[in-house]
């Protein structure tokens, strides 16, 4: 018998321990893993150096960045934010750094300092780590719950699931009466067939907008909101398609949407930091007046990369050494629709490397955010990507785990 069993050996799982521990020192609290190792996430995470959170320091601010989840997280970061989980790591001897983008890690760089400070808690704290333990069912006890392994039945007091996406086990919490949320990918980039864009692999343009063409009709079907639609930031050419933070902002945006196309659809950028198309053609004809004698395709305007400018002028008119003054008026039209308005087809996409992110899970209505209980169940709470939550790339996943573990830690009943 354990007073709390915690249910999955991820981020969120850990912070929950050891928040509880500190919060309960005399509870006797157990991490079940059903793999041989722990804290997978944590260490791939940001490229091996554990992107622990971001500097948005206002939690008003910061549910902007979840795009299933914000309004339900608002009193969650009331309670624990990146300020937080700053002044948290700080007093475990773990000093975070703010990087030029707003992400955070550990100022040594290496994931590992986050696994070690976790390990060091818990062994300072005598919490009990099973691994290579898969839960095959729960069950409801007079006193909690039984969880029944392979070979064994382990009864607690209190749950906490933090299995992250995992189907198996959201098929088990159904049976508790819990709703699913169909989860689908989000975070990913988009697989593109274009001759341009082969040419351009490497190429980043710092501020893109990207939007999707999706009739009006089902972006209402599904509930989106149609601006959303829209991202803008950096983008970059790969040699798959276009990647970077305004691509993969969109791809979480969308990610039901696009799910819906199967992942085949129209987008249009806009690479002149979203001037509109009349602007753009007065741009385009007052270099006619200014360098009438310079070749257009060696003329590059809105601060765009030389390469990049050179390879859409080949793209959109059909003579590329033609000069400003010789342009004709349909070029123009034709140069300054590339520039607002360049369409691209999407077929396919590719997961944001190893940090695969799901859209999906439990329903957020059958959760009390006040203590991350289930509304349905008593004394069965959830912590991180278990639920239909997610966030955009930079920290902030992360940063939902440490405050729904913080908060469930700090509200579990004795």
């Amino acid at each position: 018998m354990v007073d709390i069993a915690i249910i999955g050996g991820g981020a969120a799982g850990f912070f929950a321990a050891i928040n509880i521990k500190i919060k309960h020192p005399t509870k006797r609290v157990l991490i079940l893993e059903k793999t041989k190792t722990v804290l997978g996430k944590v260490r791939i995470s940001g490229g091996g150096r554990c992107n622990v959170t971001h500097a948005c320091f206002s939690p008003k601010d910061l549910i902007a960045f979840y795009p299933r989840g914000s309004k339900e997280l608002l009193s969650i970061f009331n309670q624990f934010a990146p300020l937080d989980t700053i002044q948290w790591f700080k007093e475990k001897g773990v000093e975070l750094k703010t990087e030029s983008d707003g992400r955070m890690f550990p100022t040594t760089d290496n994931s590992e300092t986050i696994v070690n400070c976790f390990m060091n808690e818990c062994e300072k704290h005598q919490i009990q780590i099973k691994t290579n333990y898969p839960v095959q069912t729960i069950e409801k006890s007079n006193d909690g719950f039984l969880i029944h392994g392979e070979t064994d039945t382990i009864s607690a007091k209190q749950i906490v699931i933090a299995t992250g996406s995992s189907n198996y086990f959201w098929q088990m919490l159904k049976t508790f009466g819990h709703t699913l949320i169909a989860p689908v990918p989000s975070l990913f980039t988009f697989n593109i067939q274009h001759p341009m864009i082969q040419q351009l692999q490497g190429v980043t343009i710092p501020n893109v907008s990207v939007k999707l063409q999706i009739e009006k009709t089902l972006i209402k079907k599904l509930g989106l909101n149609a601006a959303s639609l829209e991202q803008k930031g950096a983008l970059l050419f790969t040699h798959w398609g276009l990647s970077g933070p305004a691509i993969l902002k969109l791809s979480a945006v969308g990610a039901r949407l696009l799910n819906h196309q199967n992942y085949e659809f129209e987008i249009a950028l806009n690479f002149c930091d979203e001037a509109k198309e009349e602007t753009v053609l007065n741009v385009l004809n007052e270099q006619k007046k200014l360098n009438p004698k310079k070749q257009v395709s060696t003329t590059a305007l809105y601060n765009l990369p030389n390469r990049f400018w050179q390879s859409l002028v080949q793209t959109a008119i059909s003579n590329e050494t033609v000069t400003w003054a010789d342009i004709s008026k349909k070029d123009l039209q034709q140069l300054c629709l590339a520039l607002t308005a360049f369409q691209l087809n999407v077929k396919g996409k590719s997961t944001f490397k190893d940090e695969f992110v799901t859209a999906g899970g439990i329903d957020l209505k059958e959760i009390d955010f006040k203590t991350m209980q289930s509304k349905l169940v008593p004394s069965l709470y959830f912590a991180g990507e278990v639920l239909n939550i997610d966030a955009l790339t930079g920290g902030f996943n992360f940063q939902a785990a440490w405050s729904e573990a913080w908060v469930l830690a700090e509200h579990m009943a004795d």
